[in-house]
């Protein structure tokens, strides 16, 4: 598979995977021919990103923390949870904990594959892949960082909801009361959960606090925010940065890590960004790059502990025999070689 922009994408192409709607549903499923129908309807429900089936990376697969079957499963649950906070109705907190407690199982499991965000996001869903992708990241920096099994579970809910507020009528981050704000409304909303420890209440609350007192709603410095908070800030603004467009030119992983490294200390907890760094693919397999030798192709592996040193495969046809040349070059062991551009 290769990872597009949708700009690129020609009909006839093949789909490389599942596009979900918010609700859990299939929008379009792997596999499925693009027409032009499709890649337009796409364009207008906000997708930028996909990936397309690639003959020549056929044996190339891109490595899932989590399931698509329990992102699907996650997000139905997003979806009913925000509905009913909507509507001023209960939502089922151990439905919830279920949805949680099958993909701290998968996190477990897949905890040495490197992070890639390349879920497609639409603007229906992407509220609740963002929620998604967060609890994921917390979790594995949890992980890194020596969490037991129930405060794995505490942080993996309090990083899914962390935004939780916004679905509040009240909720106005604009406004300069900072009562307002969709952190203090999540505040308010899950405090009252009695089924969930109040430090799951505090991520909603603090994760836009800073190490230096400049965040927001209470101005907390470091030692008065909960590790929980600080995990789930680190990851939520590596989210944000990666798909945010509101924050500005949406950023590749490179250079968003790149950006946060340059707040340690003072927005973001060095010992955890140091941890989430472990856990990221700098370069998403799938992604074209250009070279430093001027060759351009896809990266096709990763090496753990060397992010910036995947493997990428280069494909050229020889315009005499019209055969395909194909080979890999292993960053890791071609240390002269380096990643220039991504494409």
């Amino acid at each position: 598979m290769k990872y597009v922009h949708l700009d690129s994408v020609e009909s006839g192409q093949y789909l490389g995977r599942t596009i979900f709607a918010s609700n859990g549903s299939i929008l379009l499923s792997e596999g499925v021919q693009l027409t032009v129908f499709m890649i337009n309807t796409l364009n207008r429900i906000g997708v930028t990103m996909i990936y397309i089936k690639d003959p020549n990376l056929e044996d190339v697969e891109i490595p899932e923390i989590i399931s698509e079957e329990t992102k699907r499963v996650v997000m139905q649950q997003m979806g009913q949870t925000f509905a009913a906070l909507r509507s001023g109705k209960e939502f089922n907190s151990r439905a919830m904990s279920i949805s949680i407690n099958t993909l701290l199982d998968e996190v477990m499991k897949n905890r040495d594959v490197l992070v890639q965000l390349t879920d497609i996001r639409t603007k229906d869903n992407e509220m609740y892949v963002h929620a998604t992708n967060v609890c994921m990241m917390a979790v594995l920096v949890g992980i890194n960082m020596g969490f037991n099994e129930s405060q794995l579970k505490e942080l993996a809910i309090g990083a899914l909801l962390h935004d939780v507020g916004k679905v509040e009528l009240t909720c106005d981050d604009e406004s300069s009361d900072s009562r307002r704000h969709h952190t203090w409304r999540g505040f308010e909303l899950l405090k009252t959960k009695r089924e969930f420890s109040l430090l799951i209440a505090h991520v909603a609350f603090q994760h836009h606090e800073a190490l230096d007192g400049q965040g927001i709603p209470r101005g907390l410095t470091s030692d008065d925010i909960h590790i929980y908070a600080k995990i789930t800030a680190v990851a939520n603004m590596y989210d944000n940065l990666l798909f945010d467009t509101s924050m500005g030119r949406r950023m590749l992983p490179y250079e968003a890590c790149e950006h946060m490294m340059a707040l340690a200390g003072t927005k973001l907890d060095r010992e955890v960004l140091i941890h989430f760094l472990k856990t990221v693919s700098i370069y998403p397999t799938g992604a074209s790059v250009r070279l430093s030798n001027r060759e351009t192709g896809v990266v096709v592996g990763q090496h753990r502990g060397l992010p910036t040193r995947p493997i990428v495969r280069i494909v050229k046809q020889d315009q005499m025999d019209r055969e395909l040349d194909i080979k890999e070059i292993d960053l890791a062991k071609h240390t002269t070689v380096f990643i220039e551009q991504v494409l």
